[in-house]
């Protein structure tokens, strides 16, 4: 049996020297040939293996094990390696947190608990029992078993690709790995101090309080301080997305003074920093963009850089000990997610989707076991058997995700085909919005694009950025032409950076207002939103101004819109509105626009009633779609007076009253709106119009 085993060893070494061509003698060291080689890993590895059915993320990490130091030796670990894969690590954590909502996190708090303590109360028993069977010491085999109950998020690109993040079975594991991952780390700490027998009271008055006071300063202080940084520098994107990138390492650095893994603070990082970041905003489609093309690949060819597949050749205990940890891990982890899975009611492809995305394990693994090694509290074999549990759960729990994942896919999909935007478009074949958005203010078209983008995304609809030069004075100046040419450009890029559909037009006519009705109905619009400034001149009190003359004249909704700050430093959506204008036929829209706004946004909804006919509250939330916790005052006497002694700083104000087309002495937007326009100047507005016919 041992010449076997040193035959097959020598086999492999003489495969591996095979193998290295005489130019990869070294390790490639040059910058630039380094960068090349992942640069191409990263473009062909994931489209050679979904070629075959099975999920990128495998092929970079086998593609990891070919190119580094126990593969081909192409590539060496070296710490440019670690660096950037550490950066992906954090960025993957991040990006789980940006992707979970709290409200979702709350909702969803006793499955997150129950499956959080499930995956790592089974895995440390099954694993510590195991570990003692194969002659570990006490200290080691409850180590071992911290490393089974941790796990790492290694598929969680799959998810989002699938379109299923903001399910209840996703959101349970999310919270769960925050759980789980804590409270194996906690093991390990106390297992390094017991070996070093430092376990004593003091270490135990340091780490709980510590951990307490760190988890409520992230989620309070960051939000705070993000508002704040939006608030007073939102005009410029880059350093939105360096503010955004510093608060990650600032938070995960502020972890690890405190003994906890950075994994862990860049996972609370991207919760408290979400409720900051419209999920539709170009800011998120950049910290996506760039950490999924670029940082995680990076992690991942950097974990299949660890594994050595000849060790386990050349240690034949290395197979019996990954073996029995590769069973145990899989066994308790499956039972799991199998048993709160089914006390949940979930489906069966919900659960194997909680236990694919469960089962990986990388980073915390890896932390702890070169922690144990390092103070020699485990040997190389227990390593070695670590690397291949590793190597196998990396490639399984992606493909298991994919797998059951398209089937929970159809489930989230079914209750309704196609998300809805809040309005009427049925009128429409492809029931997308087209929504025409004129510009002619630097200073405020961000923030129209930005409504634009959050309604045109939820119906995969086009923005239609309008900029009009009026002829009606004379010939159009060559400077104005330029300016024309550069507001759209701009906002074309806004519009692609968010990966929406766009169709700038750039129009000369005689009048503002009729260039705007024109270019609706000769682009098939079905909704406007126009730019207001919060009040009506004499002459446009007489003679109407641009917004009065479309809203009297258009046949399609106007969304009258005032953004005195950035539209992402929204807290509130608070809709306004009386118990005559709930019982008009487009209230329900209304509602469902302002619903989805307050989604993308990340704020809260609160509607006020202002009782002019009904003697109580009347309001069917059921029947106007809105979940019954929502708030709703019902209150009585003016509603300029109630609202203004209601509103709040960063407050988004939905009304649908006061537009009256037909009453050529009122303007458009009427005396309510402009009434609280004029007393709140910083206060974002809306104001809903639908024309007469619908």
């Amino acid at each position: 049996m041992e010449n076997l085993w040193l035959n097959l060893e020598n086999w492999w070494r003489s495969l591996s020297n095979l193998l290295h061509p005489s130019i990869f003698s070294n390790p490639i060291t040059d910058p630039v040939p380094v960068f090349l080689i992942i640069m191409a890993i990263m473009l062909v590895a994931p489209l050679l293996f979904e070629r075959f059915k099975l999920p990128g993320i495998v092929g970079l990490i086998l593609a990891g094990v070919v190119v580094g130091p126990h593969g081909l030796g192409v590539l060496e670990r070296d710490s440019t390696i670690i660096l950037l894969g550490t950066v992906g690590l954090l960025f993957l954590m991040f990006m789980a947190g940006l992707e979970t909502s709290l409200d979702d996190l709350k909702y969803n708090a006793d499955k997150a608990a129950i499956f959080g303590l499930a995956t790592f109360a089974l895995p440390m028993v099954l694993g510590t029992v195991a570990m003692l069977m194969l002659g570990y010491s006490f200290l080691a085999a409850i180590l071992v078993a911290s490393c089974f109950a941790s796990h790492t998020l290694l598929a969680l690109p799959v998810v989002t690709k699938l379109g299923i993040m903001r399910t209840q079975a996703v959101t349970a594991t999310l919270g769960a790995t925050l759980i789980t991952n804590v409270l194996a780390l906690l093991v390990l700490a106390i297992v390094v101090k017991a070996h070093q027998g430092s376990l004593n009271l003091s270490f135990w008055l340091f780490l709980i309080p510590s951990l307490i006071v760190y988890t409520v300063a992230t989620l309070w202080g960051v939000p705070k301080i993000g508002r704040w940084f939006f608030r007073r520098f939102g005009h410029d994107e880059g350093a939105e997305f360096t503010f955004v990138v510093a608060t990650l390492f600032v938070v995960s650095y502020a972890a690890e003074l405190i003994d906890i893994e950075p994994i862990i603070g860049a996972f609370l990082a991207g919760i408290a920093i979400t409720q900051l970041i419209p999920q539709l905003s170009p800011l998120m489609n950049r910290i996506q963009f760039i950490g999924n093309t670029l940082f995680v690949p990076f992690f991942l060819i950097s974990v299949g850089m660890l594994i050595n597949p000849g060790i386990l050749i050349s240690e034949p205990r290395s197979l019996l000990v990954a073996a029995v940890m590769i069973v145990a891990e899989i066994i308790s982890k499956f039972a799991a997610a199998w048993g709160p899975g089914k006390l949940f009611g979930f489906p069966f492809p919900s659960i194997m989707v909680m236990f694919g995305l469960s089962v990986a394990q990388a980073a915390s693994t890896l932390a702890a076991i070169t922690v144990a090694y390092q103070i020699k509290l485990v040997d190389q074999v227990t390593v070695n058997g670590i690397i291949a549990m590793i190597l196998f759960t990396c490639i399984a729990s992606p493909w298991v995700t994919a797998r059951w994942g398209q089937g929970m896919k159809r489930e989230v999909a079914s209750p309704a085909s196609r998300p809805e935007a809040g309005l009427d478009v049925s009128s429409v074949p492809s029931a997308s919005l087209r929504i025409l958005v004129p510009v002619a203010n630097p200073n405020t078209e961000d923030n129209l694009l930005y409504l634009a983008l959050i309604l045109a995304k939820k119906t995969e609809g086009t923005v239609l950025p309008l900029h009009i030069l009026s002829d009606g004075r004379g010939p159009i100046s060559s400077e104005s032409k330029i300016q024309q040419n550069q507001l759209l450009a701009a906002a074309e890029t806004i519009a692609h950076a968010a990966v929406t559909d766009v169709e700038p037009i750039g129009r000369i006519d005689d009048s503002v207002d009729k260039g705007i009705l024109r270019s609706a109905q000769e682009r098939d619009a079905n909704l406007i939103i126009c730019g207001w400034k919060g009040y009506s001149t004499y002459q446009e009190n007489f003679f109407g101004g641009v917004i009065d003359n479309v809203v009297r004249r258009t046949t399609v909704p106007v969304l009258i819109s005032r953004f005195p700050h950035p539209i992402a430093n929204t807290q509130r959506v608070f809709l306004a509105f009386t118990d005559i204008e709930a019982s008009s036929s487009t209230f329900k829209q209304t509602v469902k626009l302002a619903q989805n706004i307050a989604d993308e946004l990340k704020a809260a909804l609160q509607l006020l009633q202002v009782l002019k006919r009904s003697p109580q509250g009347s309001l069917d939330l059921d029947a106007v779609g809105l979940k019954p916790d929502i708030s709703v005052q019902d209150v009585r006497g003016s509603l300029v007076h109630k609202v203004s002694k209601l509103l709040q700083t960063d407050d988004l104000l939905i009304l649908t009253t006061g537009t009256h087309p037909d009453r050529m002495s009122w303007t458009a937007v009427g005396i309510e709106p402009e009434a609280i326009a004029r007393n709140h100047r910083e206060t974002s507005m809306i104001v809903v119009h639908f024309p007469r016919q619908v």
